[in-house]
């Protein structure tokens, strides 16, 4: 080594570029998730940590289609190379800058029919613990986005997939930009927690925050059967739900969109938009956009 070399690791400050040693992005301590995690009582029955994987919730389903996971498996990846979210868009960030993970879910004395609630709960469970954990306000964008402001301005930072995972399963995935720098944005509306102010972005407590804030909601909802009405979750997601108040333009299968103000989540989890028509139209499915002011 150098003594160049050796000054510039002893500057912390310094944005560090390769690929495994950028020292402001330590890897997950898997010994100290599963001790806070994995307990008698717990929903969480184990929890894995892969360097590098495709999609954990792929690889999730395939182990629940196989029966080698049980309810509250969760798998953690330091870096996704085919993430993806709604619609099969691609989620991709460097090595250790997020938090990347999946979980295995069997709420078998919840009607399927409530199950489409669960991605908004997931929601719900992330912005709660990622304000507590690390100190950003944080907002929800129907269904499943995680807003930050950064600047003043509106930014996504995460997202939500929810996938079937055999006939009494549902695989949850989760995707948060933590450390990632302006000049590391997949796409410029994009953020991350260290953009938005963040007091903390030690993924460890981050993704410990998440988890327990999930099992806390998905015990409330599992125990009114899906109730989103009896178990809170209705009223929380409304509250904290970015889209709500605003004039938004739904795009929805078939080539079709409809503009109008979206006025309530229903208890089926639907969006309810309010045409210039008159109309109240309930969208379950599509892509959302918030239109700015003219």
């Amino acid at each position: 080594m150098t003594p160049r070399d050796a000054a510039d690791d002893n500057h912390a400050n310094t944005p560090r570029r390769s690929r495994w040693s950028d020292l402001d992005r330590p890897p997950l301590n898997t010994t100290a998730l599963r001790r806070g995690l994995v307990h008698e009582g717990s929903l969480w029955t184990g929890v894995e940590v892969v360097q590098r994987t495709g999609s954990t919730n792929s690889d999730l389903v395939a182990r629940a289609a196989a029966g080698s996971a049980a309810e509250g498996a969760v798998l953690v990846a330091e870096e996704q190379t085919a993430g993806r979210g709604r619609l099969d868009r691609q989620w991709t960030a460097p090595p250790r800058s997020g938090l990347f993970f999946s979980v295995l879910l069997r709420p078998r004395e919840v009607p399927v029919a409530r199950w489409g609630w669960l991605p908004l709960l997931t929601g719900v469970a992330v912005a709660t613990g990622l304000s507590r954990a690390a100190g950003v306000d944080t907002a929800l964008k129907w269904p499943n986005d995680l807003l930050v402001t950064v600047g003043g301005e509106e930014r996504k930072a995460g997202g939500i997939l929810a996938e079937r995972a055999g006939d009494d399963g549902v695989v949850i995935g989760v995707g948060v930009n933590v450390s990632l720098r302006e000049d590391e944005l997949p796409v410029p509306r994009a953020g991350s927690l260290a953009l938005a102010g963040a007091v903390s972005t030690d993924r460890d407590p981050l993704l410990r925050a998440m988890l327990r804030s999930l099992e806390d909601w998905y015990g409330r909802w599992r125990r009114a059967g899906g109730d989103p009405a009896a178990s809170g979750l209705q009223e929380t997601y409304a509250a904290g739900c970015a889209t709500l108040g605003r004039t938004v333009r739904a795009e929805l299968p078939g080539d079709r969109s409809v503009v109008g103000e979206a006025v309530a989540v229903d208890g089926d989890g639907r969006l309810i938009l309010a045409t210039e028509s008159g109309l109240q139209e309930p969208v379950g499915a599509g892509d959302i956009i918030h239109l700015r002011p003219a």
